[in-house]
């Protein structure tokens, strides 16, 4: 038994052996690599060449609104000519009134002055008979300086009668009301058989038919918008619009603390009409910026993440901020470094410190150059 308990005693001692010497070469191996969670793309943030721009809102307005109104007072409105919406020439009739009892008074102006006018000519012809009589003795200085004074005195009426005649042809005139400029009816007040007053509207004109978009800025960017610079905007209706700037306000409102900045726009301006909202961007130049792909941001909790790939091909989640956008790309204005490996996308799906696989994204191919068209004269 002893025999067989020191034998039973030596084959433990060797199994406990054994399993130390298989744990001790467990501990000398290395440990197994994470496996990779993900194949991602990875791209490398690029510095680019971005448009300076600022958004804008603001109502589309006339250029410029002409208020037609009436001259003559108390005559009565027997025609009109033209809607709202209807373009017109400048010095085309747009309304007539009553002439009738105009035109008797201009026919009595134009007798008064025959009348004057023969008047004139019997007192001339009496003042240089008196003038050679008076040579020859026999007419005294006080009858030649009568008659020369009734001379003047018809002259003086024909002068008179003549302003008469030309004032009836004035007020004659004013029944015709006329545009003053080309451009388009806005408003039409005018109806048939209205007795108007001297200085009662009767029609709006859009002059040459012009409309411009009235932005608001606010009070720290007047300063870097420069008269001349194109404007990009996009109506309520639709419709989009290429516009420059012709003017920026010289003062700021007192309330809002915005001032406006004036925008010229086509004359053929389709859809767009006086009065509508507008949305816009005004041009400010170019500037360099870091671009990451639109499809490396990863949005969580309202902020902006990217996620860079390290050497040992873990993953690291960055808060960026972010500012303009071209095309497919974005700038990011804090937190990357330049020429940083970015994850392309699938960045979603991805955790701090994940291990993932990384495939290149492919080269993309320089877009190519478009010979300018020739300027046309």
């Amino acid at each position: 038994m002893k025999k067989c308990g020191v034998w039973v005693f030596a084959r433990g001692l060797v199994l406990l052996c054994l399993a130390c010497a298989v744990q001790a070469a467990d501990n000398s191996k290395p440990p197994a690599p994470a496996k990779p969670s993900l194949t991602v793309t990875v791209t490398t943030s690029q510095t680019a060449s971005l448009a300076q721009k600022i958004s804008a809102n603001g109502s589309l307005a006339a250029w410029q609104e002409a208020i037609i109104g009436a001259e003559a007072n108390g005559l009565k409105i027997t025609e009109v000519r033209v809607n709202v919406g209807d373009r017109v020439q400048r010095g085309d009739v747009l309304a007539t009134l009553q002439a009738d009892t105009l035109r008797a008074e201009l026919a009595q102006a134009e007798a008064l002055l025959a009348e004057a006018t023969a008047s004139a000519q019997e007192a001339k012809a009496q003042s240089d008979r008196a003038r050679s009589l008076q040579q020859q003795g026999f007419f005294s200085n006080a009858q030649l300086s009568q008659t020369l004074a009734a001379d003047a005195s018809a002259q003086a009426r024909v002068q008179s009668a003549r302003a008469m005649v030309q004032l009836q042809t004035v007020r004659l005139s004013q029944t015709q009301v006329r545009a003053p400029d080309a451009g388009v009816i806005s408003a039409r007040m005018a109806t048939v058989g209205s007795v108007v007053g001297a200085g009662t509207e009767l029609f709006r004109l859009i002059r040459q038919g012009r409309i411009e978009w009235r932005a608001e800025v606010t009070a720290a960017e007047i300063g870097r918008i420069q008269v001349g610079a194109p404007v990009q905007i996009k109506a309520a209706s639709g419709q989009q619009l290429q516009g420059k700037v012709r003017m920026v306000a010289p003062s700021v409102d007192a309330q809002t603390r915005n001032a406006i900045v004036y925008v010229d726009l086509p004359a053929a301006t389709g859809s767009a009409r006086a009065g509508m909202y507008a949305q816009g961007e005004i041009a400010l130049g170019q500037s360099q910026a870091l671009t990451v792909p639109q499809s490396a941001l990863v949005v969580r909790n309202g902020f902006s993440y990217v996620y860079t790939v390290g050497t040992d091909q873990k993953v690291s989640q960055l808060k960026v901020q972010t500012g303009r956008q071209s095309g497919d790309r974005v700038e990011v204005t804090s937190g990357l470094k330049a020429d940083a490996r970015v994850v392309a996308s699938g960045g979603a799906f991805l955790n701090q410190g994940d291990t993932v696989r990384v495939v290149d994204a492919p080269a993309v191919p320089a877009a190519p150059v478009v010979p300018a068209a020739p300027a046309t004269k």
